[in-house]
């Protein structure tokens, strides 16, 4: 009887490190079908939404997919490139440009597979590229800077479950966050600096990140804690006073009550108060995609503008940039430790296994 997730192993071919790549995901395209698709696999995760199945699978599917994948698809419209999803395209940019640096550092090739929490390319299919090229040690590295276990704890859900079906285990380490790190704040410093010095000063930098539901807050999820270090540190490493710079918390869902302060009523509120000039980032997230491009840059923009504000700039997200891709293989760097290679050569491994009886 053929086996789920059955593994070809090869006796002559080494052990290898690899590292799982994963961000959150995106729509196959920017139509009402592929985002109801989309919709439907992200928001049934229990760790999105804490509501009894039952009761939410009335919602989800009596409401939620009727309604909202037609609007959502218009969003994602805006958005779409000629590489198609923003999200999607940076992520393989990222990939790339993270296994190119791996190598140098490592002095050979390291497989780096990138996989979504939701749609494609998947948790699973990232996992059987790293078990083909022989990854006995896996590292799974979420773009998520902060935790949260509507996010981290869920891709460890979805790695977990798919090794499940696996009769050989790997080795796993697990990256949880690196909000604080030091290459990751000045990173996020730079750019801001960059931006500066091409478009000028503003009044205010406004640090949105993506809400959760306040009652997650309560019941120990560390997420609020952990945007509110980064933006200290971020800050700090800006020499910015506290009348320069806030956070806030965007993509809220629902009528139940979201981390505060919502950036769409912050924006608002500077405005009223006579802040003419805000620039806005959004460290939550490691790669532009529908939140920053359409309702940050796009939406929170004429919501600035329509109350008084008079200029608004975005800095996007630190996406493939060099400084970026440095620090996430220094994350790679000194999570992988003690994780040196194989010292024997291919071809003693093949004849000690014929030896014991192996087949060629």
């Amino acid at each position: 009887m053929s086996e789920p997730n059955r593994q070809t192993y090869r006796h002559n071919q080494l052990p290898q490190i690899g590292i799982l790549l994963v961000n959150l995901g995106t729509p196959d395209a920017p139509d009402r079908a592929s985002v109801r698709r989309y919709l439907k696999e992200f928001l049934w995760d229990p760790r999105v939404v804490e509501v009894p199945r039952p009761v939410w699978w009335f919602v989800l599917n009596g409401v939620i997919l009727n309604t909202r994948p037609a609007r959502s698809a218009k969003a994602y419209q805006k958005v779409w490139t000629e590489e198609g999803s923003p999200l999607l395209a940076i992520s393989q940019r990222q990939r790339a440009a993270l296994a190119e640096e791996v190598a140098k550092r490592f002095g050979c090739d390291v497989p780096v597979a990138l996989g979504m929490r939701y749609g494609n390319p998947s948790i699973s299919s990232a996992l059987a590229e790293l078990r083909d090229a022989n990854a006995r040690r896996i590292l799974v590295l979420p773009l998520y800077p902060q935790y949260s276990a509507t996010t981290t704890a869920s891709i460890f859900d979805a790695v977990t479950a798919e090794l499940r079906h696996w009769r050989w285990l790997p080795e796993l380490r697990f990256v949880n966050h690196y909000h604080d790190e030091p290459a990751y704040i000045g990173a996020l410093a730079d750019s801001v600096r960059r931006h500066c010095v091409e478009f000028g000063d503003a009044e205010r930098l406004l640090l949105s990140f993506h809400g959760i539901p306040e009652a997650y807050f309560h019941a120990g999820d560390p997420y609020f804690c952990e945007c509110q270090k980064t933006g200290r540190l971020l800050a700090e490493h800006l020499e910015l006073d506290s009348r320069q710079w806030q956070i806030s918390f965007q993509s809220r869902l629902g009528r139940q009550q979201w981390l505060q302060p919502y950036t769409d009523k912050t924006l608002e509120g500077l405005a009223h108060s006579g802040v003419k000039s805000v620039q806005v980032i959004c460290p939550g997230f490691s790669a532009d995609c529908l939140e920053t491009l359409e309702e940050i840059a796009m939406e929170n923009r004429d919501v600035f503008l329509a109350a008084g504000g008079e200029r608004y700039e975005y800095i996007p997200c630190l996406n493939d940039e060099p400084q970026h891709i440095a620090m996430l293989a220094g994350l790679i760097d000194q999570h992988t430790q003690g994780w040196g290679a194989a010292p024997d050569e291919p071809s003693e491994v093949m004849q000690r296994a014929i030896a014991m009886g192996a087949e060629r």
